[in-house]
């Protein structure tokens, strides 16, 4: 049986557009049709789409979400020097706590949560590797010694967090410790842009932040269909796709940052034991009520492998998963094998 946790409030996964629009909304109405617009934010494309038939409207709507992308961004991101993560970074080691917002005080405690959840297979701590594995902008194909790797574990471990709730302080225990909130805080990014979009009056709608996607609502007299990428296939080439609604898809892969090397995928994704990239998934996508929840259980769940994070989630209640594992192998739980439709076996190589 499946146990409900209190913190589930309650993908890449790619929305498949251009289904059929439904008849006119109403005498003397433009079609519903889609909206769309796109940005990049929070080192991500950022994909809002509508549907509906007020384009201004939904401009101005979208205009707001990307805003508060940049607004959180600029709270959460471990990238400069000013923001509230970087005030925490620069406690490590010392007596001095860090007083942060209400909002990513909430992010940090709810990664937290994660870690205690998964024994650690999600560690916020991890940034302590930011500048060690060159991935992204600054790939370079080197690879980390032995010794560099070893010498940073050693500053890994969530438990050296610490807080104060009631005066929403942090510090970090240990001199080193680096935390980065970039498995997740695209996800709460994404809650946010959700509940701006339903304050705006709009209830069919797709937001899409890399490999966090929210559905909401409908397509016209359909479901949104939305599709998983195929890890070894092209950008839009899904291996399974299924109709949701009103739900969040959170993709990790192997595939979005790295390099292969003398026949090895090297990638972002680390496992916070052995500080390399982590072995046993090629991507996991997790369906949850929430983007927060999701994002942060699918970098998990890539770490924990497909054994032993399906047996996780079948423990919790409103969340599913879909894993392909390091062999190539389609895992997917109880709750969504009934609406999941594979296309095709996933494709193999490296």
């Amino acid at each position: 049986m499946r146990r409900a946790r209190a913190w589930v409030a309650a993908a890449v996964a790619c929305a498949i557009a251009g289904l059929s629009p439904t008849a006119l909304a109403g005498a003397g109405r433009a079609p519903d049709h889609d909206i769309r617009r796109s940005r990049q934010v929070m080192g991500t494309i950022v994909t809002v789409t509508i549907w509906g038939d007020d384009d201004e409207a939904a401009a101005r709507a979208i205009a707001r979400v990307f805003d508060e992308f940049d607004r959180i961004e600029a709270l959460m991101t471990s990238w400069n020097d000013t923001s509230v993560v970087a005030r925490i970074n620069a406690t490590a080691g010392t007596r001095q706590w860090a007083t942060v917002d209400p909002e990513t005080f909430a992010v940090l405690r709810r990664a937290l949560d994660i870690s205690k959840l998964t024994h650690g297979a999600f560690d916020v701590t991890v940034g302590a590797f930011w500048d060690l594995w060159k991935f992204g902008t600054n790939q370079d194909g080197s690879i980390p010694t032995d010794e560099q790797i070893a010498q940073r574990v050693r500053l890994i471990g969530y438990r050296g967090v610490k807080l104060r709730p009631a005066t929403r302080q942090v510090r970090l225990a240990r001199r080193g410790m680096r935390i980065t909130l970039g498995g997740i805080a695209k996800g709460y990014a994404v809650d946010r842009a959700v509940a701006l979009l339903r304050a705006a009056g709009f209830d069919n709608f797709l937001v899409q932040a890399g490999g966090d996607l929210y559905v909401a609502g409908r397509k016209g007299d359909r479901n949104w269909m939305v599709g998983i990428r195929d890890p070894r296939g092209g950008r839009g080439e899904p291996f399974a796709i299924a109709p949701i609604e009103d739900r969040t898809f959170s993709t990790s892969g192997d595939y979005e940052r790295g390099f292969v090397k003398d026949g090895v995928r090297y990638h972002h994704i680390l496992d916070p034991r052995t500080g390399r990239p982590a072995r046993r998934c090629r991507s996991v996508t997790v369906m949850a009520a929430d983007a927060i929840t999701a994002d942060g259980l699918s970098t998990a769940l890539f770490v924990m492998g497909p054994e032993r994070g399906m047996k996780l989630v079948e423990r919790l209640d409103g969340v599913e998963a879909v894993f392909v594992g390091a062999d190539n192998r389609v895992s997917v739980s109880s709750g969504l094998r009934d609406r999941l439709r594979i296309l095709k076996p996933p494709t193999d190589g490296i």
